[in-house]
């Protein structure tokens, strides 16, 4: 998982994807890529495609990790040991078109419909009981649409740093220019431009290894895919009270300092739900990578609450 980073500023990408927006919310960037002890790389075969996916545990409860936008399997690298220690099948897995799962030349299967239509593929693949689905960010879109589609299927859901419909309107210029740099100057320009973008505002360096399977991870995602996925953040509807009528566990999690979807976005939708809120101190918005076990300890002790016999995890 190597790979050495571009050095030249793509000047038309930056054009596209950099003069826009107050859009902060960093993408998860997973602290380490060795894989722990009793995590292994695995395919999911379904009717719908393969699915790239990480999983850990083979005996419990499963709980599918569903990845947000520009993310994949290993957003959830550093919590999938400790989910199966606490007795849980852990599973998760590269949305088509993300990084190592291949995606498709046809933009339908990039709707929100059709990637919750893959979650359910994927969930009805690796257990034959109801799934506590775990939706960061933009998989939170997805994960909420698949619970509406078959409640059945799903035993609770967390969103985590996902927020009621699209983005806040001040964001979409920038999110626009980023879907239209990917068509226009490709999948290399649109990184190097976005990540200009990003260290404009000063956030934190990332190590190299990082750095080189972030740039690697974003290539490597099919331009359709990529795309729609950046669109749907414009334009995603608010589908709460559907989501209210299936009657699932729902709860509310996010980082303390998650600057994605507003904070008070995030606990409107939790009062509308009726649902739990955990709140993930010294997190901003990749609860998972950032603070791990703070993020285990919180889905455990939910997910204890509707899994009979299930050990609960405080901390």
């Amino acid at each position: 998982m190597r790979r050495h980073a571009t050095d030249a500023r793509d000047d038309v990408g930056a054009k596209h994807t950099c003069h826009a927006g107050s859009y902060r919310g960093r993408v998860s960037a997973p602290p380490f890529l060795d894989l722990p002890d009793g995590v292994c790389a695995r395919r999911v075969s379904t009717d719908r495609a393969q699915f790239a996916a990480l999983e850990a545990g083979s005996a419990g409860p499963a709980a599918l990790f569903v990845p947000g936008w520009t993310g994949s399997k290993e957003d959830f690298i550093a919590v999938l040991a400790p989910v199966a220690a606490a007795g849980f099948r852990a599973v998760a897995y590269d949305q088509r078109g993300q990084y190592e799962t291949p995606g498709t030349d046809a933009e339908l299967d990039y709707t929100l419909a059709a990637l919750a239509a893959d979650l359910l593929a994927v969930v009805q693949a690796v257990s034959d009981r109801p799934v506590h689905l775990v939706g960061h960010s933009f998989g939170g879109l997805v994960a909420r649409g698949a619970t509406i589609a078959d409640p059945g299927a799903v035993a609770s859901l967390t969103l985590l740093c996902s927020g009621p419909g699209p983005q806040p309107v001040d964001r979409h210029q920038l999110l626009l220019a980023m879907a239209d740099a990917i068509p226009a100057v490709g999948l290399p320009g649109s990184w190097q431009a976005k990540r200009a973008y990003e260290r404009s505002l000063d956030g934190p360096e990332l190590a190299a290894e990082i750095e080189q399977f972030m740039q690697r991870r974003f290539l490597a995602n099919h331009p359709l895919s990529l795309r729609a996925i950046t669109l749907l953040l414009t334009n995603a509807v608010d589908d709460l009270d559907a989501l209210a009528a299936t009657r699932v566990s729902v709860q509310i999690a996010f980082g303390a300092a998650d600057d994605g979807w507003p904070l008070d976005q995030q606990r409107a939708m939790a009062a509308r739900l009726g649902a739990p809120v955990a709140v993930i101190e010294g997190a901003g918005h990749s609860p998972a990578a950032e603070r791990p076990a703070e993020t285990v300890a919180a889905l455990v002790r939910f997910w204890a609450d509707i899994e009979p016999g299930q050990p609960r995890k405080d901390g």
